[in-house]
């Protein structure tokens, strides 16, 4: 067995969704290179916005932080997709079928069929995971609710309370021509407030000093919690920056690898 993963940039096709993304990058821990190959179980990590799906490996440090991990745990540690879920840089689609472009099908049947046909991991939605950083953190909340059982297991780490443009009547707008009925139907909390989620787990991490994104993890923390999820709430020293997302993921990987049946 290596003593360290392996990472490389990957194209998923958009074969359903249409979605104009950018390639992925995959991380593959040394348990997954060694021979027989551990059937490992898979995280799904996006980036914040604006942003790029390689963010995670240069300001997250992924590579280093997963290679620690799955050192002090036999080489093992899940196999990281971290897919486009914005097309460009600068742009924000939302995590929305809608008229901004279909990331909901992207993330929810392209990525979990492309990892299916090329990837040799846990095959059960009991062992796959989505999270993310900020619009990505979002996103993760998004796709936990309106796709659960793709992804019964996921990672907020300083994610909005409401996928957001910076304003809800624009919002609405821009994603679905001003209906407000169908961006409730797939608004996170709106979800939560409808359904209940006892098969969900989540964990939550924030940063103290985050005047913006605090206030609204603590909404998702109580709407999640009604909602009947099993909730882990991780409050970190720091603000909407690296100092709290890297860490943050780095106190979630224990937890997710015991959800995800890796570690006892």
């Amino acid at each position: 067995m290596p003593a360290a993963g392996v990472v490389t940039e990957v194209p998923i096709p958009a074969t359903e969704s249409g979605f104009a993304a950018r390639p992925a990058w995959l991380y593959l821990p040394p348990a997954y290179l060694a021979r027989p190959r551990a059937q490992l179980p898979v995280l799904v990590l996006l980036s914040g916005q604006p942003g790029s799906p390689d963010d995670w490996l240069n300001g997250g440090m992924l590579a280093a932080r997963m290679d620690a991990f799955a050192a002090a745990h036999d080489g093992l540690a899940p196999v990281v997709v971290m897919p486009d879920h914005l097309g460009s840089p600068l742009a924000n689609p939302l995590c929305m079928d809608s008229q901004l472009g279909n990331v909901a099908t992207y993330l929810s049947t392209d990525v979990p069929t492309w990892i299916h046909d090329t990837l040799q991991v846990d095959p059960s939605p009991s062992g796959w995971a989505i999270g993310g950083f900020s619009n990505g953190g979002t996103c993760a909340l998004q796709m936990a609710v309106t796709a659960p059982q793709v992804y019964p297991t996921f990672v907020d780490i300083s994610g909005e309370d409401e996928p957001t443009l910076g304003d809800h009547a624009a919002t609405v707008r821009a994603a679905f021509g001003g209906d407000e009925a169908a961006f409730s139907a797939v608004n996170p909390l709106d979800v939560l407030a409808r359904q209940r989620f006892p098969g969900t787990a989540a964990f939550l991490v924030a940063g103290e000093q985050d005047a913006v994104y605090l206030p609204q993890a603590q909404r998702v923390l109580a709407a999640t919690q009604a909602a009947g999820m099993d909730v882990q709430w991780d409050l970190k020293p720091g603000g909407h920056t690296w100092q709290v997302w890297g860490p943050g993921l780095d106190d979630a990987l224990p937890w997710l690898a015991t959800r995800l049946g890796m570690t006892p």
